[in-house]
């Protein structure tokens, strides 16, 4: 039986909205919970989430990225897309379980971890969650309009059992099981709803070893860039402590809704770039690929910049005065949305796709290396700070190498892009609110005032220069509209 997929426009539109909700949640949570359990009760979870990361990342041992790819490139064809399942999570559910095993012995072992037993346990949950909620599969089949609704459910319940039950600085636990639920908690839906896709009873004899190869590939993936998404936080916690981290926390926190705008359409792009490649439709796969460049200079551009000058306010606004000390963490790290960005489509929109994925692994390496090295040094001299900019300047590492290895391509992509109009918008913008932000007065109508007056006078210089990626989106939504 024939698949229908969704359209590319639609996909976006319920990963953006996704992405908005990923946004909207920590905007309500964060806020509740800095103030609720202070820098060290938020430094405390965070820290234990980051040791959970590691055996998270070894148990999933590269599936989701590569399980994706896999599985776009057979749902046409219902026999080998039910095998390809079957295979994959066996696998999956084989390396958990030496993960859950070595992490169990961490922690009742390990003094640190032990004395937190309790959180740690309840948050080693999310490697369960993980295995059984086969996220991969739904995206590779672009199922985004169901993968939008049930998280936007859990995020929603979440939310009324953080304001129900956090009352106290005693209460980190319960805040390290409501996030446990609002991130993972809607994959046992997923391994509910999994039996009205497809036969979970093996048909024939199941293959391990063709998987096992490509997975260890994106496993060496997840290993550089956990080093430099999740390393930070352990080093800093043990070289300067659970309250440094709950300060640089709270500007990792903001960096990742960010981030999540920012990547929201290279999202939707993988599956159906891998099935282009698939199937040699080469013009679609290049057309796309241009599109999504466009966005993430659209998008990534205004973001940072405007959250630099905005720091201190955007701060305030989400942790109160107690982590005033996380601006200048902030304005340091938020660089790193612009590189993140480009180096997810060059990556996961080209590289993957193209079975080039190793070429991925070669750059994030570089990053991770150039991260640990500035974080030895930087973390005993600047705290929360030295970290934050370590983090940006490894992101931009990966850039310079992915630049370098597709140098033939990258000429023609930036020719065609939107970087200059994109930077010449963002001038104007910032001209424009550094004029009027010392008019204002108050941290919420400040960030109101001002985000009001810098996206909308980047929008319309956008617009009068004609810029490509917004005049199709207006041209678009006036169509609709009529």
């Amino acid at each position: 039986m024939a698949k229908t997929f969704q359209s590319v426009r639609v996909n976006f539109i319920m990963n953006f909205i996704l992405t908005i909700s990923n946004f909207i949640f920590p905007l309500i949570t964060f806020p509740y919970a800095s103030r609720v359990l202070g820098a060290s009760g938020v430094g405390t979870v965070t820290f234990a989430s980051s040791i959970i990361s590691y055996f998270s990342m070894v148990g999933m041992l590269g599936i989701p990225t590569y399980a994706i790819r896999a599985c776009a490139k057979v749902r046409d064809d219902q026999k080998k897309l039910e095998k390809t399942v079957q295979e994959v999570m066996l696998l999956n559910f084989l390396v958990m379980l030496v993960a859950i095993f070595f992490l169990l012995i961490s922690i009742f072992s390990i003094d640190r971890f032990a004395q937190e037993k309790t959180l740690y346990l309840i948050l080693s949950s999310t490697l369960i969650f993980n295995v059984l909620g086969v996220d991969w599969l739904y995206r590779a089949l672009e199922r985004y309009t169901y993968i939008t609704i049930r998280s936007i459910i859990f995020k929603f319940l979440a939310l009324i059992l953080l304001l129900l039950l956090v009352k106290t600085t005693d209460d980190y636990v319960l805040y390290g099981a409501i996030s446990v639920l609002a991130s993972v908690g809607s994959n046992l839906l997923n391994f509910l709803n999994l039996r009205r896709i497809i036969n979970l009873k093996p048909s024939e004899k199941l293959n391990l070893r063709p998987h096992i190869r490509p997975s260890l590939t994106f496993f060496l993936l997840s290993v550089s860039a956990i080093i430099y998404q999740s390393v930070d936080t352990t080093l800093l916690g043990f070289m300067a402590g659970n309250e440094a981290v709950g300060y640089y926390s709270a500007a990792v926190r903001l960096k990742q809704i960010l981030v999540g705008v920012v990547t929201s359409l290279g999202a939707v792009l993988m599956p159906r770039l891998s099935n282009y490649i698939e199937n040699g439709r080469h013009e679609e796969f290049q057309r796309l690929l241009q599109k999504a460049i466009n966005f993430v200079f659209v998008a990534s551009l205004p973001l940072a910049v405007y959250f630099i000058l905005l720091a201190k306010e955007s701060i305030l606004f989400l942790s109160g005065d107690g982590f005033l000390p996380s601006v200048l963490p902030l304005q340091l790290i938020i660089p790193s949305i612009v590189f993140i960005g480009f180096s997810n489509v060059m990556g996961f929109q080209v590289l993957v796709p193209t079975n080039r994925e190793i070429l991925v692994v070669y750059s994030t390496i570089a990053g991770a290396v150039v991260d640990l090295i500035l974080n030895l040094f930087l973390i005993p001299l600047f705290d929360a700070s030295g970290t934050a900019f370590s983090s940006s300047a490894a992101e931009f590492v990966v850039v310079l190498v992915q630049v370098y290895l597709l140098r033939e391509l990258i000429p023609t992509l930036l020719k065609q892009s939107s970087l200059t109009k994109a930077l010449g918008s963002v001038v104007i913008a910032s001209v424009v609110t550094l004029l009027v932000k010392p008019l204002l007065s108050g941290v919420f109508l400040t960030l109101v005032i001002t985000a009001l007056l810098f996206f909308s006078s980047y929008s319309i210089v956008l617009l009068l220069t004609k810029e490509k990626f917004i005049t199709e989106l207006v041209t678009s939504l006036v169509k609709k509209y009529k």
